[in-house]
């Protein structure tokens, strides 16, 4: 071989290993776009709550809202996407509450007013941390687990494990790492992506009924994601899958029918 072309595969090896390691380094910032809130912002919508904080075992401490009304139905659980904080994200409460739910939200670690390290454990242990509050105000047969978008992985997996009432999941995605793969195909390996957070295989662990909604022009999870995760359990377990014509990835609620399903569903 040629010595100027070892040299240039060389140098596309070196380049290749180099855009990996950067790959890896950076998924964070890739993947979660926090809003990070002054520790004395005061939340203001159109329902009734108290502001919460629940400290994990490795001394973080987590910023949530718990949305009450006299007499509710239940409470929704709820984990929300990848960007922004409750400062935005506390609007589900104000939402459901017309409906006579009740809401529990948390921002992630690095969200809000949240502390403390990001990892794919740290998320899943801080979703059942909230799950077993709002196990200490209501019977698990009144909670509902709601999922949106990057927090249906969240959703599913607690899910899994315990035996809420409903499984709702709003924009879901196969996996994490099937969404890098499409992204990064040629550096993408299973062992790099610190969230493949698998939720194709959580949902088949999940024994509640299970509703999936999701828009036919969402650019950031594509519709066949969703669809391919309802397909997985369609025949096996009790589910529904919800299209949106034309909805986007983040303007579901903007839709009819986004209103009409929410109420039969959590009739």
């Amino acid at each position: 071989m040629a010595r100027p072309i070892k040299i240039l595969i060389f140098l596309l090896l070196i380049g290749y290993l180099v855009a990996m390691s950067l790959l890896y380094k950076k998924q964070e910032s890739l993947l979660f776009y926090p809003a990070p809130l002054p520790q004395d912002y005061e939340y203001k919508f159109d329902a009734a709550f108290d502001e919460i904080n629940l400290t994990t075992e490795d001394g973080a401490v987590l910023n949530a809202l718990h949305f009450k009304q006299d007499n509710p139905k239940g409470v929704l659980l709820y984990y929300h996407g990848n960007a922004g904080s409750l400062r935005i994200w506390g609007e589900v409460g104000a939402y459901f509450a017309p409906l006579g739910w009740d809401v529990v939200i948390m921002d992630f670690r690095t969200f809000g007013k949240s502390s403390g390290k990001l990892s794919q454990k740290n998320l899943y242990k801080d979703a059942e941390l909230f799950y077993e509050y709002t196990l200490k105000h209501y019977p698990e047969e009144k909670i509902v687990v709601y999922g949106r978008s990057l927090g249906t992985g969240i959703a599913t997996n607690i899910a899994s494990k315990r035996n809420p009432q409903k499984l709702i999941l709003e924009t879901p995605y196969w996996s994490i790492l099937s969404m890098a793969k499409a992204h990064y195909p040629w550096l993408v390996y299973d062992a790099l992506v610190k969230y493949p957070m698998r939720s194709h295989k959580f949902i088949q662990e999940v024994d509640c009924p299970i509703h999936i909604l999701h828009g036919t022009s969402d650019r950031v999870v594509p519709y066949e994601q969703g669809k391919e995760l309802y397909e997985s359990i369609a025949e096996k377990k009790q589910a529904e899958f919800i299209t949106f014509k034309n909805g986007g990835h983040s303007n579901l609620k903007n839709f009819p029918l986004y209103l009409r399903s929410m109420v039969k569903i959590l009739k």
